[in-house]
């Protein structure tokens, strides 16, 4: 019997130790110095701010991140389990609302917790912290799905635990399980928005607040956070990039022996995980036993008011925004400090700050260096000393005493910190670095899926969070309604024991659903002049250009000419091509120029337009000089207009135009008069709609087309 209860031992052992093994050591990665550099920073200080990595599809992101938490070294936990072994009231009750707690670190403990230790051991626990049970288990790693929602990822009700009981039971969600450990997004440009804000504000506090669902409780949330994104899947929010301490590039230069390195790493990896992570394992207990004693070393390490100058100084001549930056690069100088050994910040340090943090934020491009390694534990034994003549023993003495008094004064002297002797960053500078500046890159990429907009509905799209419905429920979200009407199942059931579950109207929820909308192209041309041809075949272009690239953003175009005495609906909102070339066969020309029908009539199709609920946003793009020459009465066919009445054209025009913002409307002039004969009123008219002017007089349908999906993502 014992001899088999040790084979199930030695098969468990072996099955964690396969475990420990399965991901790729960071030692063994091939290049990505500087990533490998970022990602110890900010496991010695996981408050720094995390590290954020970009590049293209398999670029080894992942792997970096794996390869770090295999080096965090192992975190002492309350054992939960066991408490509630010794408990014998109702243990859903008291269930723990946070996970991985420090058994070291009462003020971090929920009222459950504490609660259940007050039970176990008595009300006097804290004197006898040493008795509480704990264990000892690996730091955990927590990847965030793609797919997640809000419920599960800050937590909710427990439905089957609050039926049992008929009290809120809280379900820890993802937050609390990262705690002290790391917390992956994968794909973060891909999250939804509500999601990845959460995430930051929960890391960025180090404590999750849930005010959801009839609960107000909060947990620690101190985990070191890692991301990744494609930027060809997709832009990703200024704001986001922002919040993280470090941001870098996995895309790197590699020759051939590097690839072909890279290549038989990977594949030996495959064929014996074990094997080959004991081919590195001393490389990464080295690193292991660098990242322990940096955590030790990070509370005593100190830096001068006259370095934080410098940083500052730096910051301010990169012309970077804000002060996140300052603050990451000192976190980031200590921690690499720490990572040193040391317990001063010297000038290596804060290159190594600029370099990571300030750098990537600026406009200037980084000198031509070396890449930066992690630096090796400073060694603290003294140095040998040095053999010296007999001859040379007198003078020596003789000038023991005046050496003294000089390293005396020498270390009286603290004037001088340690700074790098030049700045970095050349204010003078404009180029930018394509490795390290994205958050430059990520305003330029304008038409990708990550600047659409999203609209919310409770018909349609994907279920995003349930909310208390005002009237009719369209659809029912089951899961918050459960929720909802779980407390309460147990007084419900003494006035109703025939029936299992009972749901009253009150506790209903509906689905609060998401999907990605489109946007509505108006073209508003001027088709009287003798202009009207050019602008009417540009402007044909420009929509069938546009509706080729329709179809995957479902965006929409319409097409309205006014001339004469009215605007025409020629081309309604379409995404179809045939449908689009079959009206646009006719194209009249000539007269008068109703502008201020014209844009009427393009609000009234926006209008109708917006509230399908499948678009997004509008966009009016009016090629035109602005000059109208017709009153709305006309167009509209009421009563016969004065002639004295043509001075108040321009402000009706103008007042129409006013009303845009209000209605959701965004307006883009392109006029295509040229400069010396222009009449400077179509500024004038796009600035009364708070939108955009551009002039162009030579004007082709692929510009046309070009300025349109810039105006569809830029306003």
């Amino acid at each position: 019997m014992e001899q088999k209860l040790k084979g199930k031992e030695d098969i468990k052992d072996l099955m964690q130790k396969k475990d420990s093994f399965r991901s790729f050591p960071l030692a063994a990665i091939t290049g990505h110095s500087l990533l490998k550099l970022s990602l110890l920073l900010a496991a010695v200080d996981p408050s720094l701010g995390g590290v954020i990595i970009a590049g293209r599809r398999g670029t080894g992101k992942s792997v970096l991140a794996r390869g770090l938490h295999s080096l965090i070294p192992p975190i002492e936990i309350i054992d939960n389990e066991l408490i509630l072994e010794k408990l014998t009231d109702n243990k859903s009750s008291f269930r723990p609302i946070s996970r991985n707690l420090d058994p070291n670190k009462p003020e971090e403990w929920d009222k459950n917790i504490n609660q259940l230790i007050a039970k176990t051991i008595g009300i006097d626990y804290l004197n006898q912290i040493e008795s509480i049970p704990s264990k000892v288990v690996q730091a955990p790693f927590i990847q965030v799905p793609i797919g997640i929602t809000e419920d599960r990822l800050v937590g909710s009700i427990d439905v089957s635990a609050s039926l049992n009981t008929g009290e809120q039971v809280f379900q820890p969600g993802v937050l609390a399980e990262a705690h002290r450990g790391v917390l992956y997004v994968d794909d973060i440009n891909l999250l939804d928005d509500g999601i990845v804000n959460l995430i930051l504000e929960a890391t960025g506090r180090e404590q999750n607040n849930i005010e959801r669902d009839g609960l107000s409780l909060s947990h620690p949330c101190r985990s070191l956070l890692i991301a990744t994104y494609n930027p060809e899947e997709g832009a990703l929010r200024d704001h986001v990039l922002d919040r993280f301490a470090i941001v870098l590039s996995a895309d790197q230069s590699i020759d051939n022996n590097q690839r072909v390195e890279i290549t038989k790493s990977v594949l030996s990896h495959a064929e014996n995980n074990i094997k080959f992570s004991e081919k590195w394992s001393e490389e990464s207990d080295n690193l292991s036993t660098q990242l322990i004693l940096a955590r030790q070393w990070l509370k005593d390490v100190k830096i001068t008011k006259e370095q934080i100058t410098y940083l500052v100084n730096e910051a301010l001549r990169g012309g970077v925004e804000g002060h996140r930056s300052e603050l990451f690069a000192v976190k980031v100088a200590k921690a690499n400090a720490a990572l040193r050994g040391d317990e001063n910040v010297n000038s290596d340090d804060l290159k190594v700050a600029v370099r990571l943090v300030i750098l990537p934020r600026a406009m200037q491009i980084p000198p031509q260096d070396d890449d930066i390694q992690p630096p090796p534990p400073e060694d603290q034994s003294p140095p040998p000393p040095q053999s010296n003549n007999e001859e040379s023993e007198p003078e020596s003495n003789e000038n023991d005493d005046n050496h003294e008094e000089e390293q005396e004064n020498s270390d009286g002297e603290e004037d001088s910190p340690d700074i790098p002797e030049e700045f970095i960053l050349d204010p003078e500078s404009c180029m930018v670095d394509p490795d390290l500046l994205l958050f430059s890159s990520a305003k330029s990429k304008a038409g990708n899926s990550g600047s659409r907009s999203l609209i919310l509905s409770q018909s349609r799209g994907r279920y995003v969070r349930p909310l208390i419905p005002r009237g009719k429920v369209k659809r029912i979200a089951v899961d918050a309604t459960l929720r909802a009407a779980a407390p309460y199942q147990k007084s419900r059931r003494l006035k109703n024991p025939n029936k299992t579950i009972i749901i009253e109207e009150n506790d209903f929820r509906a689905k609060l659903l998401q999907k990605k909308a489109g946007a509505l192209v108006i073209f508003l041309v001027d088709a009287s002049g003798s202009m009207a041809l050019n602008r009417m075949q540009s402007a044909k272009g420009a929509v069938i250009r546009l509706l080729t690239e329709a179809y995957e953003n479902r965006d929409e175009v319409a097409l309205i000419p006014f001339r004469g005495n009215q605007a025409e609906v020629l081309l309604p909102p379409t995404r179809s091509i045939t449908a689009a070339k079959r009206r646009l066969e006719t194209m009249p020309c000539g007269g008068g120029s109703p502008l201020a029908h014209g844009l009427t009539q393009s609000a009234k199709v926006a209008k109708n337009a917006l509230s399908t609920g499948d678009i997004g946003q509008v966009i009016v793009v009016g090629i035109t000089d602005g000059r109208g020459n017709v009153p709305l009465g006309t167009s509209l066919g009421q009563a016969d207009v004065n002639e004295n009445e043509n001075v108040n054209l321009k402000q009706e025009v103008l007042d129409i135009a006013a009303k845009y913002p209000m209605l959701g409307i965004k307006l883009l002039i392109i006029d295509t008069e040229r400069k010396f004969i222009a009449s400077g009123f179509g500024k004038e008219l796009a600035e009364a709609a708070q939108g955009k002017y551009v002039q162009l007089p030579k004007a082709n349908d692929k510009t046309i087309a070009a300025m349109a999906l810039n105006a569809i993502n830029e306003f």
